[in-house]
């Protein structure tokens, strides 16, 4: 079964400074029939203006990945990290029994996008954790490269407490990508930039996703190229 979400049916929020996209309900925005899929609870798509950010806030028991598509992103958090990402940069954060963190925009004057993902993790009580991994941009053509995984690799592909995995990759024009997974998985798809069409038979524009369950192959392909996120979930 395919379910697919348009970039303009998703909730728009515009606060000046931030502006955001939600696939899933958030914050005050509640839609009784679109509260997850799978773990996978949130999939914001932020625009942060030059020198703001979210202050010093809590969460708990949430797995949090973070990928800055433009500009430079700075975290700290009550476990006394620090860390800048940009694009090619990963961040994780297990929230777990509880953590403080802020997120600001810290370049003073270009904006900042990111998308920020939470997911459920498979077990509570973990201990509360944090760590930056870095991907080679320049290899994402024509493969599925994996960003976060549950089989993590230190320093390259971040580790998170879910049996999942968050890929990207860079669509050639004209080239097919097949993904295959076991009977009963689900997998999100998410267009970042250009346009493909999925097993031939519809097509996603730019922030376009697709709800797959139980599809055990799934072919990509482009005409013009295009940018993508793959999440594999149970």
């Amino acid at each position: 079964m395919i379910t697919i979400q348009r970039a303009g049916e998703r909730y728009s929020a515009d606060n000046g400074w931030l502006k955001s996209n939600f696939s899933f309900s958030f914050a005050d925005f509640y839609d009784p029939n679109n509260s997850q899929f799978g773990p996978l609870r949130v999939l914001n798509d932020d625009w942060i203006a030059a020198s703001e950010g979210f202050g010093m806030h809590p969460h708990r028991e949430m797995e949090i990945v973070t990928l800055v598509l433009s500009g430079l992103l700075e975290h700290k958090d009550s476990l006394g990290n620090r860390a800048a990402t940009t694009w090619g940069g990963v961040q994780r954060m297990s929230a777990g029994t509880g953590v403080f963190h802020s997120e600001y925009n810290i370049s003073e004057d270009e904006p900042l996008e990111l998308l920020q993902m939470w997911f459920i993790p498979d077990k509570q009580g973990v201990k509360p954790s944090y760590e930056t991994t870095e991907f080679d941009k320049d290899n994402l053509t024509d493969k599925l490269v994996p960003v976060a995984s549950t089989n993590a690799v230190e320093g390259k592909v971040a580790h998170i407490n879910q049996d999942m995995s968050i890929y990207l990759s860079d669509l050639s024009a004209g080239k097919p990508l097949t993904f295959t997974q076991p009977a009963g998985r689900k997998a999100f798809l998410f267009v970042l930039e250009g346009e493909i069409s999925v097993k031939g038979e519809l097509t996603l524009g730019r922030r376009d996703a697709a709800k797959l369950e139980d599809v055990t192959e799934l072919i990509l392909i482009s005409r013009e190229g295009a940018r993508i996120l793959l999440i594999d979930l149970p």
